[in-house]
């Protein structure tokens, strides 16, 4: 097991990474002092799996778990889902000194997080993420929210967690399509922040895909250390942490347009590094070679790097309704290389469009 602290001041909390770490939630929300009654809500996937083990160490540790079970998948993360939390919390007569635990990928750590953030002007919640999307992205720096029909993530606050507990065993009962999706996210930290990161993933492509635990534990670790230290910069994404969106202004075109669900958010984002790094060429601060590399390592992890056809018009449109446009312009963040990075502003997007080979 291993530690590492996201430093924020008062709002600061500590990421636990292991293997059978579920059984330590109770002690962990023990030793933060929360309240006595735990809402653990979770999904109708991940509950069956997880929820009696976590339920059971959080009485263990005196605390009294409720379960709030919401329906698995992206097209879930809406205003009438996130009322069925409040509904729940409510009915159950939590107060204040409730917490929530978010129990489950980055849809329920998203909609949970935002329901504590809100739930009577705000209560805690712990992150226990079990897809490694969630472990290495999501999970950690404090986004939460919903989906709006017309974008993703438009609706939301920044809410930082008490605690991240991420036990790699869960990723053994994870489907490969989303187990895959979420390598997305990794080679993402390796592409812009972190050279020795993408060599290494580059050398373990068979022991990543096998899920072997020792080098999971290891990469899952290197990568919250990487989020970590750019939420410590920039806790509300008003600079540095625009990094993080490498890949995802195309990549969240992609999911707006074929309808949430459609696409994994990691599949999206693999389709919009690869199309960034193609903006990068255009703006010269990358090379061709480079995006070899970067299709490469996401084909061999089995991830997908075309973008499905729409029109130019589709995803322009679907491009300026994204949360990063402003009024002098769209910024992309663009690898510079291979471990670096620029954010760029746009204005020429359909020169962008073309470049990308995106028609009329």
């Amino acid at each position: 097991m291993e530690t590492l602290r996201v430093g924020l001041g008062e709002r600061s909390y500590t990421i636990t990474v292991g293997s059978g770490v579920l059984e330590q939630t109770g002690a962990i929300c023990r030793d933060l002092g929360l309240g006595r009654n735990a809402a653990v809500v979770t999904n109708t996937t991940v509950g069956p799996l997880y929820f009696e083990r976590v339920a059971n160490a959080l009485a263990g540790a005196g605390f009294t778990p409720l379960k709030v079970e919401l329906p698995d998948g992206e097209e879930f993360k809406t205003s009438a889902t996130l009322n069925s939390i409040y509904d729940a919390l409510v009915d159950a007569g939590l107060t204040r000194d409730a917490f929530i635990v978010a129990l489950g990928g980055g849809v329920v750590g998203d909609m949970a997080g935002y329901a504590a953030a809100t739930f009577l002007r705000g209560i805690p919640f712990i992150q226990v993420p079990t897809t490694l999307l969630s472990q290495v992205d999501s999970s950690v720096g404090g986004k939460t929210g919903i989906n709006h029909p017309r974008g993703k993530n438009l609706i939301g606050a920044f809410y930082q967690p008490r605690a991240v507990i991420i036990d790699v065993a869960t990723l053994d009962t994870l489907p490969e399509r989303e187990y895959l999706a979420g390598m997305a996210e990794v080679v993402k930290y390796g592409v812009v922040l972190d050279h020795d990161l993408f060599g290494e993933i580059e050398r373990n492509v068979p022991s990543i895909l096998a899920r072997e635990r020792e080098t999971l534990s290891r990469i899952i670790l290197r990568c919250c250390a990487i989020k970590a230290a750019v939420v410590e910069q920039d806790e509300r994404e008003s600079g540095p942490r625009a990094v993080l969106n490498f890949g995802h202004t195309f990549g969240h075109a992609v999911e707006t347009l074929a309808g949430y669900g459609t696409w994994l958010h990691g599949e999206a984002v693999a389709i919009g590094m690869v199309q960034a790094a193609m903006v990068a060429e255009r703006e010269r601060i990358a090379t061709a070679a480079d995006t070899e590399s970067i299709r490469a390592v996401l084909a061999a992890l089995r991830l997908p790097v075309a973008l499905p056809r729409f029109t130019a018009r589709d995803y322009r449109d679907a491009m300026l309704r994204d949360k990063k446009v402003r009024d002098d312009g769209l910024t992309f963040v663009l690898n510079r290389g291979i471990g670096d990075y620029s954010l760029v502003r746009v204005r020429d997007l359909d020169g962008v469009l073309a470049a990308c080979g995106i028609g009329k």
